[in-house]
């Protein structure tokens, strides 16, 4: 019986109730040590006949090993992974070591469980516990709190144990465990206390407790019943209750004898908890059966198959209280009963900790576990080893070469305080000047990731220059990183394109050009020539790119460089392949952190197609992504798509927010594409004056391209309706400059329009919808339709043929705003809009939507999933939602207007 819980176990039941119905929960459980979240959870488990229990405890020496506490929880699974799909079953099977291969990403491996445990769900539904998660591994508890907040109809429920917030697990549902009321607290220590207890102390221990279970229990064991009855020896305030019961559990300890202390002490030492190890090590001490059964009656731990403490907190206690000669000794007897043949990484870990001085051999063993680390994903683990390795290595600069590789893995890993603190380190080692490039390559990476990403270019500038004669290659690389970080600080660093563009001008060229070899060259001619020598050269490497088909991991340093002078040109066809090869790459690899700006390019493309709903879907993608990763970006996709589609009330807020973190973060392109999508909004809803505002702030930096081409066409638009044909022209100018030379049907185009609205020559407004009739550019083509049927109107010829067809185009993207403008021009001109599209009927949530559009254009099921990040299970119970509303029964109904 546990008492004051009443309103915890009707909660816990409830939901391992709804799992036999077929439906899914998580539940994280909050409150500190000894207040009762393990025994809450025992009598869960308890009382879950019918339901398959998968269990695991965190402990804190195994949170530097990669994906421990998941192997733990889905070993007794691995019989299922046949069902599941290819790729999914690849990244469990790297991770779990049952294969080699390249590691997987972290959030493929993470749907991979979802899939794995909804599996299982369908032959038994299944409760999972996990205890103490705030020890869990970085990666398992990840891949956890993605798998809990994808639940919906899979018949699995995660249950979660932790002292205090975990920031990974902070979107779910949470039940704080307080301390017991005051009734329920006097009946526990009534208990626990048989002799008669001075009212004093009492209330004393009660103070001091605050209604915590394993304080009311344990304050009062091992004081004397004199002590008790008269308050002689009661313990003062310590700090901290953890410590307070710490300390409880401690004066049982002091009682033990030396053998009983130091076998408690070894089994602390192992988190597995593998019995067979502790009495192989034990054995290596001289310890035998008669201390574990000494620590048995003290009630301290239990030895069976697994060693299973009384508490988590007697692990903690009796491992800080031991002198650090004790721990070590323990480690190297661990160290020494663990096979190096199947479970190295442990072993060096052991190792590690039983050494007083340094010892190469050992940091050696250490970086190869960082290695099989990283092969498996585990960033942070990798990063762990590394900087214990550096820790062990006596020689100055190979120590240094270790601190700049832990450096590297943990800003990886997202810690980006602790690299900065060991590449403080690595810089302080002895004089050598390719790990000092190599320093100053990641300080650029570092800050390019950062609030502070306009100091990338100049570093990543030094860098590079400093490559220069030590590896030509990697000097390359990093100009085109420096490109990168130019490009996204745009206005606010001033001139950084110009100057890493001299810089690469000056280099030899190299022996056997790559794709972005060309690219790099290319992009230096253009911003130092100008347009009309830069953009074939431009055009040219994005060729080779394109043709060569290089993979994520290659591609993933310059990609940015990529889409961004395909924009800079008006490369559409460049633009679209790139942007849809990579977004099918990042979603095969379940690659979620590189999804952010990759999936940003997409929706940036996809407009500018008129797949305005297909935008709008790889937007709502990257936000599910960036809840998923706990790494949520700017949501710089929904607010474009909202801009194209014209619903100001939804994209003004959206703007506001980018203009705020963009000006904060010194992101230039940020800034540019907010005024963008701004002044495309405003022009849409025939507010030119605001419009031209927002453009000239899109257009405020020359040397930005990009995006910034399209808010100089938004701009002559505005000046020119607006009144002011100089501004107009002014706009034009600069861009012709960068329009002709591009050559492409959408440049061309868009320059032709843009040139027709200034002179009045109507043939260029023809040939301006010839052009673009030949790009991907097709909402360009209905603008340049919209405008040249506005100008006949206003010269008193109207004629409807253009501005129907741009009615009908922008319908049929959903750019409700241009839309509307098209219908006030059809009014003006005398002639009847034409039917509207029949709105649908039926209400969908955001879920429904995105799940019918992919179901209805011809995606699996699985396929869906793994784009949405959803398990089979839940896709087909959403369908089943969207079935029943259109009163269909087959995917194959489901109809094209409603979508």
């Amino acid at each position: 019986m546990l008492r004051g819980r009443d309103r915890e176990l009707a909660t816990l039941s409830a939901l391992t109730g709804a799992v036999r119905d077929g439906r899914s929960g998580a539940l994280v459980l909050t409150g500190e040590a000894g207040v009762g979240k393990t025994a809450l959870l025992d009598a869960t488990v308890a009382a879950a006949q019918g339901l398959r229990v998968l269990r695991v405890t965190g402990v804190e020496s195994e949170m530097e090993l990669p994906y421990a506490a998941l192997h733990q929880l889905c070993g007794p699974l691995l019989a299922h992974l046949d069902r599941l799909p290819g790729p999914q079953r690849a990244a469990l099977r790297i991770t779990f070591g049952l294969d080699a291969g390249p590691a997987p990403d972290a959030f493929l491996v993470a749907l991979a469980t979802l899939t794995l445990l909804a599996e299982a769900a369908t032959d038994r539904p299944l409760l999972g516990v996990v205890d103490d998660a705030q020890w869990l591994d970085r990666a398992s508890v990840q891949a956890l709190a993605f798998v809990a907040r994808r639940l919906v109809a899979e018949s699995v429920v995660m249950i979660f144990g932790v002292r205090g917030p975990v920031d990974t697990l902070r979107s779910l549902p949470e039940l704080v465990i307080g301390g017991l009321p005051d009734t329920d607290a006097r009946a526990l220590l009534a208990s626990a206390v048989p002799w008669p207890l001075d009212e004093g102390v009492r209330e004393a221990i009660l103070a001091e407790a605050h209604g915590n279970p394993l304080a009311l229990l344990e304050l009062p064991r091992g004081l004397s019943p004199a002590a008790l009855a008269g308050g002689f020896g009661l313990p003062g305030a310590l700090p901290g209750l953890s410590r307070r019961v710490e300390q409880s559990f401690l004066r049982r300890v002091d009682g033990l004898s030396p053998d009983a202390r130091r076998l408690l002490l070894l089994a602390a030492a192992d988190p597995v908890g593998d019995a067979t190890r502790l009495w192989a090590a034990a054995r290596r001490l001289g310890l035998g059966p008669d201390a574990g059964d000494e620590l048995e009656a003290a009630g301290l731990l239990r030895i069976g198959l697994r060693v299973v403490f009384r508490h988590t907190l007697v692990r903690s206690a009796a491992y800080r209280a031991a002198p650090a000669g004790e721990r070590r000794r323990v480690h190297a007897a661990l160290a020494e009963a663990t096979d190096p043949a199947t479970d190295p990484d442990r072993r060096a870990w052991h190792r590690a900790y039983a050494q007083e001085v340094f010892d190469e051999r050992v940091a050696a063993e250490l970086e190869s576990s960082a290695d099989r680390a990283q092969a498996r994903g585990g960033i942070a683990a990798a990063a762990a080893f590394l900087e214990r390795a550096a820790e062990l290595t006596g020689d100055p600069a190979r120590r240094a070469g270790r601190e700049l590789a832990a450096a590297r893995a943990k800003y990886q890993a997202g810690a980006p305080d602790a690299a900065a603190r060991l590449l403080s380190r690595a810089a302080d080692g002895p004089p050598d000047e390719l790990r000092e490039a190599r320093i100053g390559l990641l300080q650029g990476q570092m800050a390019f990731a950062s609030p502070r990403s306009a100091e990338a270019p100049d570093l990543l500038l030094a860098t590079a220059r400093r490559f220069e004669h030590l590896d030509p290659a990697l000097a390359r690389e990093t100009y085109l990183e420096a490109f990168a970080a130019a490009a996204s600080a745009g206005r606010f660093a001033p001139d950084a394109i110009g100057r890493i563009a001299r810089a690469v001008r000056d280099l030899p060229p190299p022996d056997a050009p790559s794709g972005p070899d060309l690219l790099l060259d290319a992009l230096a001619v253009l911003y130092t020539d100008g347009f009309p020598a830069g953009a074939p050269l431009v055009r040219a490497a994005l060729t080779a790119i394109v043709r060569d088909h290089p993979g994520l991991d290659e591609a993933v340093h310059w990609l940015f460089v990529a889409d961004h002078a395909a924009g800079s040109i008006s490369d559409d066809q460049a633009l679209h392949v790139l942007t849809a090869r990579y977004l099918t790459l990042v979603r095969e690899a379940g690659a979620l952190v590189r999804l952010s700006y990759i999936g940003a390019h997409r929706v940036t493309v996809l407009l500018y197609e008129g797949a305005i709903a297909q935008a709008a879907g790889v937007a709502e993608e990257m936000h599910t992504g960036g809840l998923a990763t706990g790494l949520a970006r700017p949501p710089f996709g929904r607010m474009l798509a909202a801009a194209w589609q014209g619903r100001a009330a939804v994209a003004d807020p959206l703007i506001d927010q980018i203009v705020t973190v963009a000006t904060a973060q010194r992101l230039g392109t940020g800034l540019t594409a907010a005024y963008t999508a701004r002044a495309l909004l405003r022009n849409a809803h025939g507010d030119h004056a605001a419009a031209r505002t927002a453009a000239e702030l899109a257009t405020a930096n020359p040397a930005e391209t990009g995006i910034a081409n399209v808010a100089l066409a938004e701009l002559v638009e505005a000046a020119m309706l607006g009144g002011d044909p100089v501004a107009a022209r002014s706009a034009l100018e600069r861009l012709t400059e960068r329009s002709i030379p591009s050559g492409t049907g959408w440049a061309l185009g868009v320059e032709a329009y843009c040139r027709a609205l200034v002179t009045g020559d109507e043939d260029l407004f023809r040939r301006a919808i010839d052009h673009l009739a030949t790009s991907r550019a097709a909402f360009f083509l209905a603008k340049a339709h919209l405008l040249y049927g506005e100008w006949r109107c206003h010269r008193g010829r109207p004629d409807d043929t253009h501005l129907r067809t741009a009615h009908e185009m922008f319908t049929r993207f959903g750019a409700e705003g241009f839309t509307a403008r098209a219908e006030r021009a059809l009014v003006a001109a005398g002639a009847a809009p034409g039917p509207a599209p029949t709105p649908a009927t039926v209400e969908f949530t955001v879920r429904e939507h995105e799940i019918a559009v992919r179901a209805r254009d011809g995606r699996s099921n699985v396929e869906i999933g793994a784009e949405l990040f959803l398990s089979t299970r839940t896709v087909e119970w959403h369908l089943g939602k969207i079935f029943a509303k259109l009163g269909i029964s087959s995917r194959r109904d489901l109809p094209q207007q409603v979508f």
